[in-house]
């Protein structure tokens, strides 16, 4: 049942065109949810008359379709926040911004004395699933630069709407001081020009509210031009922020990409199995490859004739290094210090290329155990050279501030 929820949860979720079937149902429903959308507009119009026996059904198949789409949801929730419990996990997806979502295009339907006619508007939000398809490149997409773009300039942008709410009360109480006595009735108080300063200060410019003196015909032109400043510095900011951001992953896609790796531990006991063993004979789980074996605080490589002994400490990683890893893993040796991996990718502008191992300048307590070339797995020496492409298992000695211990016995 856990590997069919897995299977379930990787179909529904944006899957890759490697896998076919998950593909297949990103475009399956995608076209529903266009489908749904051209009823419930179709619907509005009197030509449609003839047809909406026809357009309810469809409709109708498309909402059932919706609702089976979010049980499937809850279902794999577990999937979805696998460091929750299966309560949590569910009652996290059902209170996110898309399980609410989805929850509001299918139930108003079921329910329509409960919510209000209006709530069919929420279908239009389904899109934002559809949005998600198209990516900006493999590992960034539309909707984590507008994310990062906004968190990174919040406070500017808070600033400027700041400025934007105070301009807009100055305008309005002005405006009520130089037109109350010619137009009572359209600026009645301080506050009856709100309308007028969005409408003037945002540049909509409706013209159902206007200045009919000299003097607030002179305050609408100040008012006018700062509008048109004021406009601008939010969009300013945020087109910035969209050109710092983008040219911030074309420098990481040239220059590579810096990641601390998730690794085990396994400490040999006399009675463990690997003891008295060379490492050209062991037999590891086909996902894990030694990197380093510390004997008595020194690093030594796991060449195949080394014999590994009671005492040392075996650092395991996987062997096909998982890419954009956001994992810190660190292991607690005798001498107090700790262990943090990092793979580091070779764009091509990286200052490493063509450079010797040996003549790199890095920390003492740095060394490079192991490199990934043309997916291949390469233990490294002084005289190795870095080449564009290459992915760069570099281990430190060093503390760090997140640490995680992780024991295994390996079976033999």
């Amino acid at each position: 049942m856990k590997n069919k929820r897995k299977r379930i949860f990787e179909i529904i979720q944006i899957g890759q065109r490697s896998d076919t079937v998950s593909f297949a149902f990103d475009i399956f429903i995608t076209a529903v949810i266009f489908i749904n959308l051209f009823c419930t507009f179709f619907s509005t119009f009197e030509q449609s008359y003839p047809y909406r026996s026809t357009l309810n059904r469809i409709e109708f198949i498309t909402i059932v379709i919706f609702a089976a789409e979010y049980i499937l949801r809850i279902w794999t929730a577990g999937e979805l926040y696998p460091y929750y419990t299966r309560p949590k996990a569910v009652f996290r997806f059902i209170f996110s911004f898309y399980g609410i979502i989805d929850l509001l295009t299918f139930l108003p339907y079921f329910l329509p004395f409960v919510f209000p006619q209006g709530a069919v508007a929420f279908r239009i939000f389904r899109v934002f699933r559809i949005f998600r398809l198209f990516k900006i490149n493999s590992s960034y997409d539309a909707f984590n630069v507008i994310s990062d773009v906004l968190k990174e300039k919040k406070d500017q942008l808070i600033s400027s709407m700041c400025m934007i709410l105070i301009l807009m009360l100055a305008s309005s109480l002005c405006m009520y001081s130089l037109e109350h006595e010619a137009q009572p009735e359209n600026f009645e108080n301080a506050f009856s020009g709100i309308w007028w300063s969005v409408s003037t200060l945002l540049t909509v410019g409706y013209g159902d509210i206007y200045p009919i003196t000299i003097g607030g015909r002179i305050m609408a032109i100040i008012i006018s031009f700062l509008g048109v400043g004021m406009v601008a510095i939010p969009t300013g900011i945020i087109s910035a922020g969209f050109v710092g951001q983008y040219t911030k992953i074309k420098v990481l896609d040239n220059m590579g990409r810096e990641n601390s790796l998730r690794y085990l531990t396994s400490v040999i006991t006399n009675d463990h199995p690997f003891n008295h063993s060379y490492v050209k004979d062991l037999i590891l789980p086909p996902q894990l490859l030694l990197l380093v074996v510390i004997r008595d605080e020194e690093e030594l490589t796991p060449d195949n004739d080394l014999m590994l002994e009671s005492g040392d400490i075996l650092l395991i990683s996987q062997k096909s290094i998982k890419r954009n890893s956001k994992d810190r893993g660190s292991l607690k040796s005798e001498s107090k210090s700790y262990i943090e991996l990092k793979e580091i990718e070779i764009g091509k502008q990286h200052p490493w290329i063509d450079v010797p191992i040996k003549s790199l300048d890095i920390s003492r307590q740095d060394f490079i155990a192991l490199i990934e070339r043309d997916s291949n797995m390469m233990i490294p020496d002084k005289n190795t050279t870095i080449q564009s492409g290459d992915l760069v298992v570099m281990y430190s000695k060093s503390p760090v501030n997140e640490k995680m211990e992780a024991n295994i016995m390996l079976p033999s």
